[in-house]
C-alpha cells in the first residue's frame, strides 16, 4: 500500500538526513556545495539527480548502476505486460484466446497488438497478456491486492508495459448508446448534449491516470511504459448519416477521441520529464493512434473497425459488445504504431538499473512472468 504524501515527505526528509550522514562518513568530507549533496544523494540512492551531471561511468561503455540501452533493447531484456482495456485485449478481432471469449470474459485475441508485438520482438522474457475487456482505470487501482489485479503481476524484471487505458472510464459504451438510441434520421442535441459530462470524467481522469502509471513505476521502475492511445473511428469529414449518427455527431465523437488523447499525451510527456529530469531509470512514453484506422473508419468500403453488430438475445436484439472496436486489421494497424515507437525510443538517453538487467536471467524471468 501507498503511503499518504505527507507521509512520505516525512520519511523521505528523514531519509535524506540519514543518508547524507552515512555518505559524509563514508567519504571523511562534508559536501560544499548544493550540487556536490545532490551528487552524493544522486549516487547513494539513485534518484532525485535533477541537473546534476551524468556520471560519465553511466554511458554504455561504463560500469556506473545505470545502464544506457539502445530502444529495442531497453523494450526487450526482461518480461513485457499488457495492461488494459478492450482496446488492448483485441475485443472485436477475433479469435479468442481459450478461455476468454466468454460472457463475462476478457475477450483476448490472438490479432490484438500485444500479440503481434511478441511475435515481432525477440523478447528475453514471455508476454503477460493481461488487459481485458471492461476494464476502467479506476478499477486497475481499486482491485490492487486483489485476484483481478492487472496491476499486482507486473513484476521488477519488466523490460516493457503497454497499456491501453480510459475509454470505459469516461463512459465511451454510455456516451455511443445515447448517441445512437433516438428516432432515426432527425438533428438532435441528445449525443452533442453529453460533452460537458464527458469533460468532467476527462477531468477526473486526471488523477487516475497518475495514479496508474505510479503503481506501475513502483513495481517495475527500468521498464518502458508505452501508453496507446484511442483511434478515430469516423472519417475526418463524414458525409452522412451512420445509423441514427449525423456527420456533426460523428465529428464531435472524433473530436472527443482527440481531446482524450491529447490529455494522455500531456500527462505522459510530464511523467517521462519528471523521470528523465530527475536522472531516474525507465520511461513513459505515448503512442498516438488517433489516425490508425485512416481510410478504413466506419462506414469505408474495407473498415478496420467494427461498425454496429447485433445479437439474438431471447428478449429481443441488443448491440453486440464488439461494436466500434478495431478488428484484426485495425490491431494490426495499431500495433505497427506502437512497434514504431518500440524501435525508435524516448527522445532522449534511455537507462536501466544495470544490476536489474544482469540479474534477468531466463531462470528468473520465468519465475516473475504470469
Amino acid at each position: 500500500m501507498r503511503r499518504p504524501a505527507a507521509k512520505r515527505r516525512t520519511l523521505l526528509l528523514g531519509t535524506i538526513a540519514a543518508v547524507l550522514v552515512v555518505a559524509v562518513g563514508a567519504t571523511l568530507a562534508v559536501p560544499t556545495s548544493r550540487i556536490a549533496v545532490q551528487q552524493v544523494w544522486c549516487n547513494v540512492t539513485r534518484t532525485w539527480c535533477a541537473n546534476v551531471p551524468v556520471d560519465p561511468e553511466d554511458r554504455a561503455d561504463g560500469g556506473g548502476w545505470r545502464l544506457h540501452l539502445g530502444p529495442v533493447e531497453a523494450a526487450t531484456w526482461g518480461n513485457y505486460y499488457a495492461l488494459g482495456d478492450s482496446y488492448s485485449s483485441g475485443d472485436g478481432a477475433g479469435d479468442y484466446l481459450a478461455g476468454t471469449g466468454v460472457q463475462g470474459g476478457c475477450w483476448r485475441s490472438a490479432n490484438a497488438y500485444p500479440e503481434r508485438l511478441a511475435e515481432s520482438y525477440d523478447f528475453a522474457g514471455s508476454l503477460n497478456f493481461l488487459a481485458c475487456s471492461g476494464q476502467r482505470g479506476n478499477k486497475l487501482l481499486e482491485s490492487l491486492e486483489s485476484a483481478e489485479s492487472q496491476l499486482d503481476e507486473v513484476t521488477p524484471h519488466t523490460s516493457l508495459v503497454t497499456v491501453g487505458i480510459g475509454g470505459n472510464d469516461l463512459g465511451f459504451t454510455s456516451v455511443l448508446k445515447t448517441c445512437m438510441m433516438r428516432v432515426p434520421l432527425l438533428e438532435s442535441g441528445a449525443c452533442i448534449g453529453q460533452e460537458d459530462t464527458v469533460a468532467k470524467r476527462m477531468r477526473t481522469f486526471e488523477a487516475t491516470f497518475d495514479g496508474v502509471v505510479q503503481e506501475v513505476r513502483d513495481r517495475a521502475p527500468d521498464a518502458r511504459i508505452v501508453v496507446v492511445g484511442y483511434p478515430r473511428l469516423f472519417p475526418q469529414e463524414p458525409t452522412g448519416m451512420y445509423y441514427t449518427l449525423t456527420p456533426s455527431d460523428q465529428r464531435w465523437l472524433n473530436k472527443t477521441i482527440l481531446g482524450f488523447n491529447k490529455q494522455l499525451r500531456e500527462a505522459v510527456a510530464e511523467a517521462d520529464a519528471e523521470i528523465a529530469d530527475s536522472g531516474q531509470v525507465g520511461s513513459v512514453e505515448f503512442v498516438d493512434a488517433y489516425d490508425a484506422l485512416e481510410g478504413h473508419e466506419i462506414g469505408a468500403d474495407k473498415p478496420w473497425v467494427n461498425g454496429v453488430l447485433l445479437r439474438d438475445l431471447s428478449r429481443g436484439v441488443a448491440i453486440d459488445r464488439s461494436t466500434f472496436h478495431p478488428n484484426a486489421q485495425g490491431q494490426g494497424a495499431v500495433g505497427e504504431l506502437v512497434g514504431a515507437q518500440l524501435a525508435q525510443g524516448p527522445d532522449r538517453p534511455f537507462y536501466a538499473t544495470r544490476e536489474t538487467v544482469r540479474n534477468a536471467s531466463q531462470d528468473v524471468l520465468a519465475a516473475e512472468a504470469r
